[in-house]
């Protein structure tokens, strides 16, 4: 894998990041995205001998475009600053919870485990199912194995309700967690571990650590 020419790549994209820039530099592009690409193969292999969600699941399927599809008037640049994929059953864009491999250099490469930016329909369901299994909820968010790989645990720093979702009380005590509209665990990588040798072994462990977690929000949908 050339990890390395795929962070130098997206260095200078991000450096220029215009239409024109890419149109003169597309076999570079095509030469990062093949490192990436490899990346998510290998990992895909890895975890797909031990979660059946994943089994069967190609590159193409998880692999996010690197142009934006969203991008508004006040945004100049087409083009993502990261490359990555979206591994969950039936593919990136699939209405389930997964993990989320995105390489960004300058320490921003990044793994998230979870739900982002989930639809009405799913938020409903994973606070249903909070509020039905709250000991399971906060047994698993707790667990000292997913702590010791996501040591920030569940994030709470996202977008959320001022206000509690219809149908919870204020009183509710998890009123804090059934106000989130985002469910997931996340984590950086410095640049260095990225290049490392074990840059798989430590993402596909990464990912063990947060299945149980991210298998009960996909229990809720």
């Amino acid at each position: 894998m050339e990890l390395d020419y795929l962070l130098d790549f997206m260095a200078r994209l991000a450096a220029n990041n215009t239409t024109a820039w890419m149109a003169e530099h597309r076999p570079d592009y095509q030469r990062a995205r093949a490192a990436c690409t490899e990346l998510v193969r290998q990992v895909l292999a890895r975890v797909a001998t031990t979660d059946a969600d994943l089994a069967d699941l190609m590159p193409s399927d998880v692999m996010f475009r690197l142009h934006k599809n969203d991008r508004s008037q006040r945004d100049p640049e087409p083009y993502k600053r990261r490359m990555g994929a979206g591994l969950k059953q039936g593919g990136r864009h699939a209405p389930r919870a997964g993990y989320f491999i995105a390489i960004q250099p300058e320490g921003r490469s990044w793994l998230g485990a979870g739900t982002w930016w989930p639809t009405a329909e799913m938020l409903g369901a994973i606070r249903q199912e909070i509020h039905y299994n709250p000991d399971e909820f906060h047994r698993l968010r707790q667990a000292p194995e997913l702590l010791h790989h996501f040591p920030t645990g569940l994030d709470t720093t996202g977008p959320q309700l001022t206000r509690p979702p219809r149908g919870y009380a204020a009183t509710d005590p998890d009123v804090a967690w059934l106000k989130l509209k985002t469910f997931g665990a996340g984590k950086f990588y410095a640049d260095d571990a990225v290049l490392a040798s074990g840059f798989v072994d430590q993402l596909v462990a990464d990912i063990a650590a947060a299945r149980p977690l991210v298998d009960f929000f996909n229990e809720a949908l």
